[in-house]
Order: C-alpha cells, then sequence, then structure tokens
C-alpha cells in the first residue's frame, strides 16, 4: 500500500521554496493580519522539515565516509 503524503513529506528544494515565498509575502507587507499567524505556523513546519532532512543527510555522510 502506498504511503499516504503528508505535508511534512516534501522535497527540501520544494519546502525551501515555500519558505521563500512566504517571507516574500511578509516583506512585501502582502499577508493580512488574519493570515499573519497561519504564514508563521507554516513556515516554522517548513523549517522542521528542512531541519529533519539536513539532520538525516548528515548522519549518513556521516556514516558513508566512516565506512
Amino acid at each position: 500500500m502506498a504511503k499516504k503524503a503528508t505535508k511534512r513529506d516534501i522535497p527540501y528544494a520544494e519546502a525551501i521554496g515555500q519558505l521563500e515565498q512566504i517571507l516574500a509575502k511578509l516583506r512585501s507587507g502582502e499577508l493580512s493580519v488574519n493570515e499573519l499567524a497561519d504564514a508563521v505556523k507554516r513556515a516554522k513546519e517548513l523549517i522542521d522539515i528542512c531541519r529533519e532532512q539536513l539532520t538525516k543527510t548528515a548522519a549518513d555522510l556521516k556514516d558513508i565516509i566512516n565506512q
């Protein structure tokens, strides 16, 4: 059975792209006060996704180098 995709199952590059879009909206003042909390929450989720993927990649590289 195929694993159901979640908001956390996105590639690193896509997460970075979404973060850049959120930052651009924040910088431009494009977000309303009502949208701000949701945008910050999503940005935190994306940062966590990137951090997890970078940590895993670093561990994988360390294992490869130490073989």
